[in-house]
Order: structure tokens, then C-alpha cells, then sequence
């Protein structure tokens, strides 16, 4: 079997030759050696900034938790499944004195916000080591968007094992779309989607090589960590609901079943008007804002996740794997099944009237960034690497530390290609600065936005632009299937005066 020089690997590989990851060892020892915690029974802790500060308490550790009436062991932010969410305003200064608890080294990215990744911000190459604590402290800048946005480990090859075992929260600015009166009206929730793959005890299972390859997918689908929650709406109301896909490899291709919906966010935040959808598509790290309106017979709705191929190393051909990208891995069950089955994922359910509310008409003004200063292209694809395996790759070239993979100039516009020449479908995330999404194949987008994740499909172009503004130092742009990422589809982006 080829093997995955990933450091985890290494670091908990048993006697015999057999790899196992770094969440099967600790849970293996999680009775004894462990420090387990207990899920806090409020698991949907809400942390608000007061007069300008929003000051937190934040630990990773080993927790167990109640997944919709099954008990399981998972990595977790203060025990919670999801992690508590933060909410801030522009402006506002943020201090999170972090503890790191498990026995691998880990850091925080705060995904989509536009914060210096330098220093005690956004800094991805920090390594906090078990036991070690770390205090961050930033300030929310003044341009950045109201929205949700996330937080979740990101030290390269432990990020895929940590998020897969839990550690993800929400992390809000409120702000301009906020106000506006057709939103505040609305009733406001949240929907974090993530995936496990458990055991009948409860225990994460250990991954193997093939479905790391392919992303790993769970066998249990959770929302807010709990199995099909109900979601109520007014009659003639309007529902606000703000969903993250939190997981490390699925994509959810939502639709209510018979009730549209209307887009008013994406993951940078506000679009310019409320589009009317059946079915989005969110890709790993990706959010969405929607509003769902009481004007549909006042009944039970199933909120679904739709099949979705993303592809997959059987399309190489040479019987390496199963049809259409199908990979079997213990534990992790059949990619194709899971990405081609229909899940419920909550239920959306009318509970009373209320006088009718309209919707907005305008959100913001989004203008188009100009002809860019500069154009790249970046080619992303897969490989096999002696002693590694099955690595990804940027524009042939597998992720080194230390090498800069793209410099480029503070207050510059930069139009990035992005060519999917592989088998399997990538979503692109660029750290610190968002972006729009100009175009995909040579059709222009339907709408402007602002993203921070794109989703390029396998034999895909897609041509995006950046503005560098405000931040210098290193960053980095990656494959946000997590897996991918770990293996070697990640690139060093340096911003300089």
C-alpha cells in the first residue's frame, strides 16, 4: 500500500507497519490518558462583543457529546458541538485566550475575515503544542461586510483529522445588512452542517488511504449538532437562515422540498438583491444567507441534501478504485453512495401567523473590481510523489513551507485562472481578502458577489479577481477538501508594500 507522509501518520503510526490517524489513538485512550469533558448543556453558546470588546475563553480538547441522542467522543471548542458562536461588530477589538488541550499541536484561522494574518490575527503557521496556550487579539476592520463567517483549526496536516473531529464554530460581524428593516423583522437562525464517521460506541473512526485521497465523508449527517431539528417559520413571516458547511470533504446541495427560498449573502457577505432559488450548492467552507418566506401552504417542509457527484480518482480508469469515484475505506463508507443519496437534513415546519413582512428590495451596492494589474494561472491537479503517494497540486507543484508559491503587491487588482485539469472537483479558498467570481468557462456569473471559496469543477476554468488591501505578510490559498489541502494542494501567498 502507498503510503501518505502526512506527520500525524507518522507520529501515531502502531507497531507491524499499520497507519492509524491521530483522532483513533486518542480516542483509544480516551478513559484513561484523556481529560474528557462533558458537552456544557447549552450547545448553542452565543459570545457577544460589549462596548467594543469581545473577550473569550477558548479551549480544544477531548469531549463527549450528544449527537441527536447518541453519545460520541470528538475533538470539540469548550465541549460544544458545534463551538460557541462569536459575534462582533465592526470595529470591535477581539481577544480569545486560547488553550490547546488534545495531544497534537494545533492553531485558529478565523475563515473570512479580513484581519492581518500576521502575528496574533489570522496566522496560519502558528503552532500552539499540547498543553501551550496562545492569546489572539485583532481588531475587526472598518471595511469588512457584515456575515458569517467561521473558525476552525488550520496547522497544515492536522487540519483535516481536527475538523473532521469537531473543532469548528461560527464567528458573526453584525453590521449595515443587519439593519435593514425587512431583515430585522425576520426570525434569525443558524445551521451548522458537519459529518462524523462513528462507530456503534460512539468513536471516531480511523481513516484510510483511499478515502483520504477522495475527502473523507462521515456516516452520520449532524445540524447544529443534532439529527433533523425542526426550523419553525410564521405564516406570512420571514425566516433568516444562515447556513456553514463545517464539514472537512462534503458538499451539500440544498433545496427545500416544494418551498423556494431567496439568496440574500454569500460567504463575503451581502448580495445586491434577493435572488429566488429551489437549490444551493455549498461547498466545504462555504456559507450562505437565505430567507425563507410564509407564503407557502402553512405545512411541514423537508429541508434535503440533493446527490452530488464531485468526482473521483475511478475516473483515472485502471480499476484503481470503484464507478464513477465510489471509494471504500473502513469506517468511512462508499463517497459515490454517500455523495449520490438524499439525506434530511431538518425540517422547516409553519407555527403561527404574523402580520405579512416583504421582502428587501435592496441589500448593498456591489460594483465589479476593475481590469486587473496583473493575471495569473493556477493549474490544480493531482500526482503521485515517491515515498508519498497520491499528492495535489498547485500548477504541478506540491506544498512546501518554506517556498513562495505567488507574491503579489498591496492595493493591486490581481484576475487569478483557475484550471481544473484532475478528476475531482477543488474549492478554491484564499485567505484575508475576498474575492469576486468573473467568470466560469467564458460565461460570465449571473450575479456579483463577494466569496472566499469558489468551487471549480473537474475540467473547469474559472477566472476570479482580488483586491490585496489593507494587510501584508504570508498567507496561504488552498483546496478547502480539507484532505486535499493535507496532501500537498496549498500554496504560500505573500503580500508586500
Amino acid at each position: 500500500m502507498l503510503k501518505i507522509n502526512r506527520r500525524q501518520f507518522i507520529t501515531f503510526a502502531v507497531a507491524g507497519g499499520s497507519v492509524a490517524t491521530a483522532s483513533h489513538f486518542w480516542l483509544k485512550q480516551s478513559k484513561s490518558e484523556v481529560n474528557l469533558s462533558k458537552q456544557s448543556s447549552n450547545p448553542t453558546q452565543v459570545y457577544r462583543s460589549q462596548n467594543g470588546l469581545l473577550e473569550v475563553d477558548l479551549e480544544a480538547n477531548y469531549a463527549e457529546v450528544d449527537l441527536g441522542g447518541q453519545t460520541a467522543y470528538l475533538l470539540a471548542y469548550n465541549g460544544q458541538i458545534p463551538a460557541p458562536r462569536l459575534e462582533a461588530k465592526v470595529g470591535d477589538r477581539i481577544r480569545i485566550h486560547f488553550s490547546n488541550k488534545l495531544q497534537q499541536p494545533t492553531n485558529l484561522h478565523y475563515h473570512g475575515l479580513h484581519i492581518s494574518p500576521t502575528g496574533k490575527a489570522d496566522n496560519v503557521f502558528l503552532k500552539i503544542n499540547p498543553q501551550e496556550s496562545f492569546n489572539y487579539e485583532f481588531e475587526i476592520a472598518t471595511n469588512q461586510p457584515a456575515g458569517t463567517f467561521w473558525y476552525h483549526p488550520h496547522l497544515h496536516g492536522y487540519t483535516a483529522d481536527q475538523l473532521s473531529g469537531g473543532l469548528a464554530g461560527l464567528f458573526v460581524i453584525r453590521g449595515e445588512l443587519d439593519e435593514i428593516p425587512e431583515i430585522k423583522a425576520a426570525k434569525e437562525e443558524f445551521l451548522v452542517l458537519q459529518d462524523f464517521a462513528l462507530d456503534d460506541r460512539g468513536q471516531l473512526l480511523s481513516s484510510d488511504y483511499l478515502p483520504i485521497m477522495a475527502g473523507r465523508e462521515g456516516n452520520l449527517i449532524t445540524a447544529n449538532g443534532e439529527i433533523n431539528p425542526t426550523l419553525t417559520l410564521a405564516e406570512n413571516g420571514l425566516l433568516r437562515l444562515r447556513i456553514l458547511n463545517a464539514s472537512t470533504s462534503r458538499f451539500y446541495n440544498l433545496a427545500f422540498e416544494n418551498h423556494p427560498f431567496y439568496l440574500i449573502a454569500t460567504d463575503g457577505g451581502a448580495i445586491a438583491q434577493p435572488i429566488k432559488m429551489t437549490q444551493l450548492l455549498l461547498t466545504p467552507g462555504q456559507r450562505a444567507e437565505i430567507l425563507l418566506k410564509g407564503e407557502e401552504e402553512p405545512k411541514t417542509y423537508p429541508l434535503l441534501n440533493l446527490p452530488y457527484n464531485r468526482g473521483g480518482m475511478g475516473m483515472m480508469g485502471g480499476g484503481m478504485m470503484g464507478r464513477r469515484g465510489g471509494m471504500m475505506g473502513r469506517g468511512m463508507g462508499d463517497n459515490n453512495r454517500n455523495s449520490n443519496a438524499t439525506n434530511r437534513l431538518a425540517t422547516l415546519q409553519y407555527d403561527s401567523t404574523v402580520e405579512p413582512i416583504a421582502l428587501p428590495t435592496q441589500l448593498t451596492s456591489i460594483s465589479q473590481l476593475p481590469e486587473p494589474d496583473r493575471k495569473r494561472t493556477f493549474t490544480l491537479n493531482h500526482g503521485m510523489s515517491p515515498g508519498m503517494g497520491m499528492v495535489f497540486l498547485f500548477n504541478g507543484q506540491t506544498y512546501n513551507h518554506q517556498r513562495i508559491d505567488t507574491q503579489v503587491k498591496l492595493n493591486t487588482v490581481e484576475e487569478w485562472e483557475l484550471v481544473n485539469t484532475g478528476v475531482m472537483d477543488h474549492p478554491f479558498h484564499v485567505h484575508v481578502n475576498s474575492f469576486q467570481v468573473i467568470s466560469r468557462n467564458g460565461q460570465n456569473e449571473p450575479y456579483l458577489a463577494w466569496r472566499d471559496t469558489v468551487l471549480v469543477r473537474r475540467g473547469e476554468t474559472v477566472k476570479i479577481r482580488i483586491l490585496f488591501q489593507d494587510f501584508t505578510g504570508k498567507t496561504v490559498y488552498h483546496c478547502h477538501i480539507l484532505d486535499h489541502e493535507d496532501l500537498g494542494m496549498m500554496g504560500n501567498l505573500e503580500i508586500i508594500r
